[in-house]
């Protein structure tokens, strides 16, 4: 399955094709009153870096708080390198940036597997007090299993950040160095941290044990929101999540998009309380009417996303975004 619609929200405001709104010659929004987004259409006449370029000249950038990267390839996949360096280049001129989106591509623009993402650390580093950063796509090569750094190609290196308190990675396939290496940074401020950990075939190497960080409560100590999902081991995962440690201190948990079945809502219902949760997202699963109605009666404070129903007795079960 397929990212099908491109973001109308981040940060906390609506998005804004910055692209669309200066074409038609109209008066642009106060800066900070929107998500800035900035993309290319197939055979588009500009470059995507050409069209930064006008965003910064035209929008007064020291009060804009949030941005949004959008399809940067005119003819077929293109590397994140040359859009990265644009934007790091001009760091100095963001100095209000909180928040930031890289690919808000839908499948119709490229498959979530065809974004070709690089190392996304530099960006924390150019943007000490951004809040927010969410990733989508990944770096597609293979991954030594033996050392899980990425080598030559990573997606994201071990880091110190003292504001960071959002952090996404969306993917079909998510490489295991990735959570090795946000376990192995130091993120004081985090609170909110969400995996899409997709399918091996497309570069998902992510296992269990690789997320035991997140779930024995030792790291991150503001974390309150915790997201392990889009996976083909969504029962395991579930599993390890009813006695992990980090579950009391949590006030929302998403374990959605995956092959999520009756063995896995049984193992949560018979695991540590959650009913100080707020909110438990399961859409995309393949439970039973009966154990749905089981996580409702057990969990009745708790707002609980069911949708996207799957039969039970599939034989063939997907994640909801993998290709």
């Amino acid at each position: 399955m397929t990212v099908n619609n491109h973001i109308e929200e981040f940060h906390g405001l609506p998005v804004l094709d910055f692209v669309t709104a200066v074409d038609g010659g109209g008066p642009l929004p106060e800066p900070a009153t929107v998500a800035w987004k900035i993309a290319v259409e197939f055979d588009a006449d500009q470059k995507w870096t050409a069209r930064w370029q006008q965003f910064l000249d035209a929008v007064d950038t020291t009060a804009v708080g949030a941005v949004v990267i959008g399809e940067w390839s005119q003819d077929g996949p293109e590397s994140f390198a040359e859009p990265l360096a644009a934007v790091l280049g001009a760091a100095g001129r963001l100095p209000a940036l909180r928040g930031l989106f890289i690919g808000d591509i839908t499948y119709e623009e490229n498959e979530i597997s065809w974004i070709e993402m690089v190392d996304v650390t530099p960006v924390l580093t150019a943007f000490p007090l951004l809040t927010e950063l969410v990733v989508r796509g990944s770096t597609g090569g293979p991954e030594d299993e033996e050392d899980a750094t990425g080598g030559d190609d990573p997606l994201f290196r071990t880091v110190r950040h003292e504001h960071l308190r959002a952090l996404r990675f969306e993917t079909g396939g998510l490489p295991r160095h990735v959570p090795l290496a946000v376990a192995a940074s130091d993120l004081p401020a985090l609170e909110r941290l969400e995996f899409w950990l997709g399918v091996e075939n497309y570069g998902g190497t992510t296992r269990l044990a690789d997320l035991e960080p997140f779930l024995d409560g030792t790291r991150f100590p503001a974390l309150r929101h915790l997201g392990l999902q889009n996976s083909e081991i969504q029962d395991e995962i579930a599993a390890a999540v009813a006695n992990a440690p980090v579950v009391p201190r949590l006030e929302s948990l998403n374990l959605s998009m995956g092959v999520f079945t009756d063995q896995g809502a049984t193992a949560l219902l018979e695991g540590q309380p959650l009913t100080h949760l707020k909110a438990l997202d399961l859409h995309h699963h393949y439970l039973s009417d009966a154990v749905q109605e089981r996580l409702r009666q057990a969990l009745p404070g708790v707002a609980i996303d069911l949708s996207g129903a799957g039969k039970p007795d599939e034989r063939w079960r997907y994640v909801a975004v993998a290709e």
